[in-house]
């Protein structure tokens, strides 16, 4: 079976003046705002991607641009002014669309998320909040419309309460796959929000791996470099294909109840940038045509690394180098929240866990055909990850990455 669990947070220490608008109810309904919200969160996603890679361009990466985007667009709504805008910027939302209407787009996808969660099939929860300090005013609009994402602590009387009600929230919305999140001075007397969001994922693929057919085999993590692992496999029908402008054979192995698929992006072994050539040249719209191929299934044989990382990224830097750098500083502009001022953010933290088995991964469809378009040839194509290789797990219905990563070193 396959885990996923994230969890995302900011940290601020001191607070700044607003509600959206003059008049919330002069803006008109926007029905291309759920899509809007969409397409803005996935060409964030893949810029994310290429950012972190930079930061660490030789270690094992695995985060959820889901729980990222989420956390920050809980930031975007509490802004104001230019910190508002360069948020705007960076998470790539539509200059035409409001605070009003991304805000209803927000709240349609998180009530379809609940209504569609198959526990039969796969389980995916996301929970986002603000935790704020009991002493600092949260203006009455944001109380009434996030009144399920706002919670008051008391920071600046009992911070390591604080923390440890922060760390059992995050537990329990992972099931305690993340434990302990905030360290023991995350949480000081001077802070005034944490903005948070937990994520957790549990799928069974739909067609398993055989226990029995698991061996060590070698992983060539370079090419003076080799070491053991154990290598699931199987023989079935996916839907695999080579990727020109991607350089990539891309295999999809799809979870049970089919809305939730991995994909596996494995360049050619000779090309020592492979991995970060996929990422540097992944975009909306190649990733859309790569999960809306119509191939049919053909036969594949398929060997990949059973595994489990947890990784824990300081995104401070990796935001400031995506435009979200103003969240950090002190002219940091809060007024939609409250009125108080001085409202700046420490720092940034991601930590996410990934456990794939023979049971199951996060996935949607099975997508895989070789590079043969017009012939299906009698022999089943090899898929064999046994090198440095990029996966994401793709929700279908939402057109969202809902986790990532690059497998690189298994020792690491």
């Amino acid at each position: 079976m396959l885990k996923f669990v994230t969890t995302f947070l900011i940290i601020v220490s001191t607070v700044h003046s607003q509600c959206f608008y003059k008049d919330d109810s002069s803006k008109k309904l926007d029905p291309d705002a759920k899509v809007s919200l969409y397409r803005g969160q996935l060409e964030f996603t893949l810029n994310l991607f290429n950012a972190i890679n930079k930061a660490v361009p030789d270690d094992n990466i695995f985060f959820s641009p889901f729980s990222v985007y989420h956390s920050l667009l809980l930031a975007y709504f509490a802004t104001g002014g230019n910190t508002e805008q360069s948020l705007k910027k960076s998470l790539q939302i539509d200059e035409k669309l409001d605070k009003i209407n991304l805000m209803t787009a927000y709240k349609v996808d998180k009530r379809l998320r609940l209504l569609n969660n198959n526990s039969d099939s796969y389980e995916f929860t996301s929970a986002n909040k603000m935790f704020v300090d009991e002493a600092m005013p949260v203006r009455q609009c944001l109380l009434d419309m996030f009144a399920e994402e706002l919670q008051t602590l008391n920071f600046h009387e009992h911070p390591d309460v604080s923390r440890q009600f922060i760390n059992d929230w995050v537990a329990r919305v992972t099931k305690n796959n993340i434990k302990d999140l905030l360290p023991e001075d995350g949480i000081t007397e001077a802070t005034k929000l944490v903005l948070a969001n937990a994520a957790y994922f549990k799928g069974v693929w739909a067609s398993k791996f055989p226990a029995e057919r698991t061996r060590k085999e070698a992983f060539f993590v370079s090419e003076t470099r080799q070491t053991l692992v154990p290598f699931m496999k199987q023989k079935g029908t996916f839907h695999y294909s080579v990727n020109d402008e991607l350089g990539a054979q891309i295999l999809e192995l799809p979870y049970k109840g089919n809305d939730i698929s991995m994909y596996i992006l494995l360049p050619p072994y000779s090309m020592k940038e492979g991995v970060t050539n996929i990422i540097a040249n992944l975009t909306p719209e190649r990733l859309s045509a790569v999960v809306e191929e119509g191939y049919m299934g053909r036969e594949v044989i398929v060997e990949i690394p059973k595994f489990t990382i947890e990784r824990k990224l300081p995104l401070r830097e990796v935001l400031e180098n995506l435009g979200v750098g103003d969240l950090f500083n002190a002219t940091a502009d809060f007024s939609t929240l409250t009125e108080s001022h001085g409202v700046m953010f420490d720092d940034a933290v991601h930590q996410a866990k990934i456990q794939l088995d023979e049971e199951g991964t996060v996935a949607a469809a099975a997508t895989a055909i070789f590079g043969f378009r017009s012939s299906r040839p009698l022999e089943p194509s090899r898929f064999v990850a046994n090198f440095p290789f990029v996966y994401l797990v793709y929700e279908r219905p939402t057109n969202s990455v809902l986790f990532m990563g690059v497998y690189r070193d298994p020792k690491k």
